[in-house]
């Protein structure tokens, strides 16, 4: 089948992966346009650029892909179909409407519709989440489903290590609904949660939760994002790597000799602001609180 992706994130650059390697190798990948990034705001190139440069695919990279331009330069391709994987912008009238657009979401819909499935889940404390493979439309992950799969979250999960495995599982339900064309089914209107957008206060561990919700928050945000605790100063450590030793305990950030806790949770490697990651006794060696 005669394919064009859309994706932007590393999560979206693995599944095309799988994709070009197959009967479906995407005629054009279409993705964001290079941001600037890091302390000295360089330009860099989303992962999707990257990995279709990496496999020789055609890439295109509009400001807009809804604008007459975009639509032209997809259309020119002549798709059957147009998977989409982690895109990061809306996809509006008319372009929903010229194409079949097949949509990767990495959640049990209609359970965490929206931008942030696989850290909501985690944050959550759900005990399983899974991939969607969906057709698109106006609304926000509202289409009917082709193919659901399910995977466990493992309590020592962290979004790196849940998202590998859901990468496998996106791919291969993508390739499946492409090759055997499944009836779609309807979603279902209960048990409807909204995976809101991860914002900055989402990423500062709370002394006043439970530890074991602060262990999920961390977790959720590992490693791409980054969580972290604020100090007494108002700046931020950031947190690289935790355990619970008391589930329930909750309070503000103290040294307990060479120890660094926040409440029942302990942090065994942090970052410094504008530094590397090191071990939280080091660290405390070298600053103090």
């Amino acid at each position: 089948m005669r394919t064009v992706y859309l994706g932007t994130s590393g999560f979206a650059a693995a599944v095309l992966e799988r994709l070009a390697g197959g009967a479906h190798r995407p005629a054009l990948v279409v993705t964001r346009p290079d941001q600037p990034r890091g302390r000295g705001r360089k330009l860099a190139s989303p992962p999707v650029a990257d990995a279709a440069r990496a496999l020789e695919l055609e890439l295109y990279q509009p400001e807009n892909v809804n604008d007459d331009e975009a639509r032209a330069r997809i259309a020119e391709a002549h798709p059957d179909a147009v998977c989409v994987c982690a895109f990061g912008a809306l996809l509006r009238e008319p372009l929903l409407s010229e194409h079949e657009l097949i949509n990767v979401h990495p959640s049990l819909l209609p359970r965490w519709r929206g931008a942030a499935p696989v850290e909501r889940a985690v944050m959550a404390g759900d005990e399983r989440t899974g991939v969607a493979i969906m057709q698109m439309e106006a609304g926000l992950d509202t289409g009917a489903v082709y193919l659901l799969g399910e995977e466990p979250i493992a309590p020592d999960d962290t979004y790196g290590t849940l998202a590998a495995r859901l990468q496998e599982l996106a791919s291969g339900l993508l390739v499946r609904t492409l090759d055997e064309r499944p009836q779609p089914a309807a979603q279902s209107e209960d048990g409807v949660t909204y995976a809101d957008k991860i914002e900055p206060q989402d990423r500062t561990l709370d002394p006043a939760a439970p530890a074991q919700d602060n262990d999920r928050r961390w977790r959720a945000l590992t490693p791409h994002i980054g969580a972290r605790a604020e100090l007494a100063d108002g700046s931020m450590l950031g947190v690289v790597r935790a355990r619970v030793v008391e589930p329930d305990g909750a309070g503000p950030l103290r040294a307990d000799r060479e120890r660094l806790l926040l409440g029942g949770l302990e942090l065994l490697e942090v970052q410094p602001a504008g530094g590397r990651p090191m071990d939280a006794a080091a660290y405390l060696r070298g600053h103090g609180l």
